[in-house]
């Protein structure tokens, strides 16, 4: 995989910064002989490069909330990915997103259909079509594996507002795309790995190999190599492209950290869906700390045998998507929502339960702070 080293690594000349470099002959830059060791808790020696400029102290400002909105009237239909309500990650969080909706707007009605690994397209488009012909308005579709079915069903009815998660290809006018910057919050999630390794050794593992779980993929390879030119990254998928198992797979998510960890991986991130439980299960059997995704797992009932193991959880706040979705909707105005959920609008971030990363949180915020400024771009496809 292509690995990138962040090439707005700090003007870290800042006056006052303080030098992160574990062994100042492997630092990537900065005075080898005023640079102190990480105070991270973590692996001091495996951090190269500086500590980051500090972030600018947060906005008070109070946008006004404009009043409440009412969103009795709507009736939602719910298309779930692979996995459903329940798998701890990205379905759960766009629940998340509808049960905001029942308590806050007043919604009262929200079908829920759920995917199954292998169904065919028809299947999708069957459950579309009958959310739509039974008069639920708006539609979410949770997952690209559902673009063609919305295609397809939305032309059919063009009164019905559909959202599709994760796809940006279809350009109807009853169509909205919520998208994400997946790999800007797995930046962090890399720096945080990074950071707590103590053997330099860190792992990811993947769902499925398709251009979206690359995006997670590439953000945490460049987090990592950006604070590290001696961290070594195992790399691994569950299933390839197509093979939708690898989202609820858990035995082979346990099987394949359980070879990292062999291998010398002691921090390991998955972007797996429910396939992750099995990559918690296998941090704490080997003693490795691990790192979830899209909900803050650390809470997620799902996986709380493990919960002491999960150090952060990469948010991609698929739960805010759908919130804001259906307030739109709501109001009758679409035209507030963000093009993509970023770390500007907190799209995307990570977890601080448990109090795992607090001694680096100042860094994470830095690197944060760097990607929303543009001083850092992060890639959307894994360095090779």
């Amino acid at each position: 995989m292509r690995r990138m080293r962040g090439t707005a690594l700090a003007a870290a000349a800042m006056a006052g910064v303080l030098a992160l470099a574990g062994c100042a002959k492997d630092s990537g830059g900065g005075n080898s002989s005023n640079n102190t060791a990480a105070s991270s808790g973590g692996g001091s020696d495996c951090v190269t490069a500086q500590k980051p400029p500090a972030a600018p102290a947060a906005s008070s400002s109070t946008a006004a909330a404009g009043g409440k909105v009412d969103g009795s009237k709507l009736k939602i239909g719910l298309a779930f990915d692979v996995g459903g309500r329940g798998d701890a990650s990205f379905n759960d969080a766009a629940a998340a997103g509808t049960d905001k909706a029942k308590s806050e707007l007043g919604v009262t009605t929200v079908n829920e259909s759920t995917a199954s690994a292998s169904e065919a397209e028809s299947a999708k488009q069957q459950r579309l079509d009958q959310m739509a012909s039974s008069g639920l308005n708006p539609i979410v579709a949770v997952g690209f594996a559902y673009a063609d079915s919305v295609k397809a069903v939305a032309a059919k009815y063009p009164n019905t507002k559909f959202a599709i998660v994760d796809d940006d290809s279809i350009t109807l006018p009853n169509v909205t795309p919520l998208v994400f910057a997946e790999e800007q919050g797995s930046f962090l999630a890399g720096v945080a790995a990074a950071y707590k390794s103590k053997s330099c050794h860190i792992g990811f593992v993947g769902g499925v190999n398709t251009p979206l779980i690359q995006k997670f993929e590439a953000g945490f390879l460049q987090g990592a190599k950006t604070v590290s030119s001696k961290i070594k990254i195992e790399d691994e998928y569950l299933t390839p492209a197509g093979d939708f198992s690898g989202f609820q797979d858990p035995p082979k998510g346990n099987a394949k950290a359980a070879a990292e960890i062999a291998k010398g991986a002691d921090v390991i991130y998955h972007a797996a869906g429910a396939s992750g439980k099995g990559v918690f299960d296998a941090a704490k059997a080997g003693n490795a700390l691990a790192i979830g995704v899209d909900s803050d797992q650390y809470n997620q009932k799902t996986v709380a045998a493990d919960k002491d193991v999960i150090i952060t959880s990469m948010l991609k706040r698929v739960d805010v998507a759908v919130f804001d979705y259906i307030q739109a909707v709501a109001k009758g105005d679409l035209t507030g929502l963000p093009k993509r959920f970023d770390l500007k609008v907190d799209g995307v971030g990570y977890a601080t339960s448990g109090g795992k990363v607090d001694d680096i949180k100042d860094v994470l915020d830095g690197y944060k702070a760097q990607i929303i400024s543009g001083a850092i771009t992060v890639s959307d496809k894994p360095q090779k």
